[in-house]
């Protein structure tokens, strides 16, 4: 059974709104960049770009963050922009979907070898099953379901979905 928990109109409203308060975060901030984790993370992080580029004349930087999401220590953690690039920078680390926290926990710990000014996760949904300590600073909406249910988010043009299945 399919049960769609967010609709495109739902998802453009969270996006504004975690766009905002990542602005109000980092209010000072001259550049701060939106790390988005391959997949849905970096469609993710590509909305919330889009409003923040309307709200706030900082610059805007995207980086692409690569891991095998089903296995990240193996594979490694990479970046589209160089440690000098984000380097004593805001950096906002973006996913579509916070489930154990596996992808958030290595993507911070990348980040966490270079000096950097703060680091801020944001999640489009959260779902209550971490198995590491890590948390969404910023978050659309927290499911609590069960760990056999699965969150499917789509990113199609115009129409933004989420569902339970």
């Amino acid at each position: 059974m399919i049960n769609r928990i967010l609709t495109h109109d739902q998802i453009q409203h969270i996006t504004k709104r975690i766009a905002y308060q990542i602005y109000e975060t980092n209010v000072d901030e001259e550049e701060i960049v939106v790390a988005g984790i391959n997949g849905g993370g970096e469609s993710f992080a590509k909305k919330i770009i889009a409003v923040l580029k309307k709200i706030t004349e900082a610059k805007i930087i995207l980086c692409k963050v690569d891991m095998d999401k089903k296995n990240p220590l193996k594979s490694g953690v990479s970046t589209s922009l160089s440690e000098e690039e984000y380097k004593n920078k805001s950096i906002v680390l973006v996913d579509d979907v916070l489930n154990s926290g596996t992808t958030l926990i290595y993507g911070t710990h990348h980040f966490l070898k270079t000096p950097i000014k703060q680091l801020k996760t944001a999640v489009l949904v959260n779902r209550n099953h971490k198995k590491y300590p890590i948390k969404a600073d910023f978050k659309g909406i927290s499911l609590s379901t069960s760990l056999s249910e699965h969150i499917k988010v789509d990113f199609e043009p115009k129409n933004n979905a989420v569902y339970l299945e």
